[in-house]
C-alpha cells in the first residue's frame, strides 16, 4: 500500500513540475513576443504600480506640453497686437508734435486730425481683436464679449479684469493674456503723478509745460489752483481755498510748491488759472479722441493758439503714459513666453526620464529572456525524459 502511495506522489510531483516549467516557458514566450517584461500586474505588482504612476506622470507632462503650445500661440498673438498698438501710438505722437507747431495752418491741422481719427479706429480694432479660436483677446475672461465699445465720444470697457491661467508644469501656471482694462483703460493722466492743465476760460497765452515731483515727502496729492492776480504775479490755493504760496512770474518760469513743479510759457492774463490735480485713470481712446479735437481747434489769435497747445500738450503726456503701459504689457508677455520656453525644456527632460524609467521597468531584456527560455526548455525536456524513464521502471526489470 505504501509503495502505491509513494509512486502516486512521485507521479503527481513530476507532473506538477512539468506544468510549472511549461507555464514558465509560455510566460517567457509571450514576453519575447510582446517585448515587455510585465504582461499583467500579477507578474510584478510593485513594478506594475510604479509603471502606472510613471504613465500618469507622462500623460500629465504631455498635457502640460499641449497647454504650453496653446499659451504660446495666444501670447504670441497678443505680442503682435501690442506691437501694432505701439506703432499706432507712436505715429499719433508724431502727428501731435507736427500739429503743435505754431507755424502750421488750420487746414493742415485739419488733415492731421483726420489721420489721427483714422489711427483711433485702428486702435479700437486692435483692442477688439480676436484670437485664432474667435475669442476676444483683451476681454479678460469674458472672451465672447466685445471689450471696447464707442458711444459718441465716450468709450466703455465691457470685459473684466480676469486672466485665464493655464497649467504648464507641476505647480506652475501662466496667464495666456491680459485684460484690456489694464492696458487701455488704466492710463495715468499727466506725468503719471499729477496732471497740470489750463482752465478753458483763460484768455491769455499761457501754456503749461512738463512737470515733475522734486520732493515726494512734501507732495500731498491735493488739488491746487494757480491763479494769476496780475500779469507777473500768481497765487496757489489748495482744495479748501487756503493760500499755499505766491510768486512772481516771467514767461518760461518754473512754478513750484508742495514738492512739485511745472513750467509755464507765454503770458497769462489777469484771472487766468491752471489746475493741478493728482493723476487719474483715463482710457487711451478718449485721449486720442480729445487729441483730435484739440488738433482741429481753429487758431485765430494768441489765446486760441495757447488753447491748442495746452490741449495737445496734455494729451501728449497721456500718450506717453499709454506707450509706457503697452511697453509694460509687452514686457510681461515676453517674460511669460520665456517662462513657457523654460518649462517646455523641463517638461521634455521629464518626459525622457519618465520614458526611460518606464522602459527599464517594463521592457524586456531579450538576451536574458532568450537565455532563460533555452534553460527552461532544456530543464523541461530533461524532466520529460526522466518522467518517461521513471514510468517504465518495475521490480520485474530486476528479476
Amino acid at each position: 500500500m505504501s509503495e502505491r502511495i509513494s509512486t502516486l506522489n512521485s507521479l503527481n510531483s513530476s507532473i506538477s513540475l512539468m506544468q510549472r516549467l511549461q507555464s514558465s516557458i509560455d510566460l517567457t514566450g509571450r514576453q519575447i513576443a510582446s517585448g515587455r517584461r510585465i504582461l499583467t500586474p500579477a507578474d510584478d505588482p510593485i513594478s506594475s504600480a510604479r509603471a502606472i504612476e510613471l504613465r500618469e506622470s507622462l500623460s500629465r507632462t504631455e498635457q502640460f506640453g499641449r497647454n504650453a503650445s496653446v499659451a504660446t500661440s495666444r501670447l504670441s498673438q497678443e505680442e503682435t497686437a501690442l506691437s501694432a498698438t505701439n506703432d499706432i501710438l507712436q505715429r499719433i505722437r508724431v502727428l501731435a508734435l507736427q500739429a503743435n507747431n505754431a507755424t502750421l495752418g488750420n487746414e493742415a491741422r485739419q488733415q492731421i486730425g483726420v489721420e489721427v481719427r483714422a489711427q483711433l479706429n485702428q486702435l479700437i480694432n486692435l483692442a477688439n481683436q480676436k484670437d485664432g479660436n474667435g475669442a476676444y483677446m483683451f476681454a479678460g475672461t469674458r472672451e465672447n464679449v466685445q471689450p471696447v465699445v464707442q458711444t459718441g465720444g465716450s468709450f466703455t470697457y465691457n470685459g473684466d479684469d480676469g486672466r485665464r491661467l493655464i497649467q504648464i508644469g507641476e505647480g506652475r501656471t501662466v496667464a495666456d493674456g491680459d485684460p484690456g482694462s489694464e492696458i487701455f483703460f488704466r492710463i495715468r493722466s499727466g506725468n503719471g503723478t499729477f496732471d497740470a492743465s489750463a482752465a478753458s476760460a483763460n484768455t491769455g497765452t499761457g501754456v503749461v509745460g512738463g512737470g515733475s515731483v522734486v520732493d515726494p515727502s512734501q507732495y500731498d496729492r491735493d488739488d491746487y489752483t494757480v491763479t494769476f492776480t496780475a500779469a507777473d504775479t500768481y497765487e496757489v490755493r489748495d482744495s479748501s481755498a487756503a493760500l499755499v504760496s505766491t510768486g512772481s512770474f516771467a514767461p518760461g518760469d518754473t512754478i513750484a510748491f508742495r514738492g512739485i513743479q511745472f513750467t509755464l510759457t507765454g503770458e497769462p492774463d489777469i484771472g487766468d488759472s491752471f489746475d493741478v490735480a493728482p493723476s487719474s485713470f483715463r482710457d487711451v481712446f478718449s485721449m486720442v479722441s480729445n487729441l483730435a479735437d484739440a488738433i482741429e481747434t481753429e487758431v485765430f489769435d494768441g489765446a486760441s493758439q495757447a488753447m491748442l497747445n495746452n490741449g495737445i500738450n496734455r494729451e501728449l503726456q497721456g500718450l506717453d503714459q499709454a506707450i509706457g503701459s503697452v511697453l509694460s504689457a509687452r514686457t510681461q508677455v515676453g517674460t511669460r513666453l520665456s517662462i513657457i520656453e523654460d518649462q517646455e525644456n523641463t517638461n521634455s527632460a521629464n518626459a525622457i526620464t519618465f520614458q526611460e524609467t518606464l522602459a527599464r521597468i517594463e521592457d524586456l531584456d531579450y538576451a536574458e529572456a532568450l537565455s532563460r527560455l533555452s534553460q527552461q526548455t532544456t530543464i523541461l525536456e530533461a524532466a520529460q525524459k526522466s518522467f518517461v524513464r521513471t514510468q517504465g521502471l518495475s521490480l520485474f526489470n530486476f528479476i
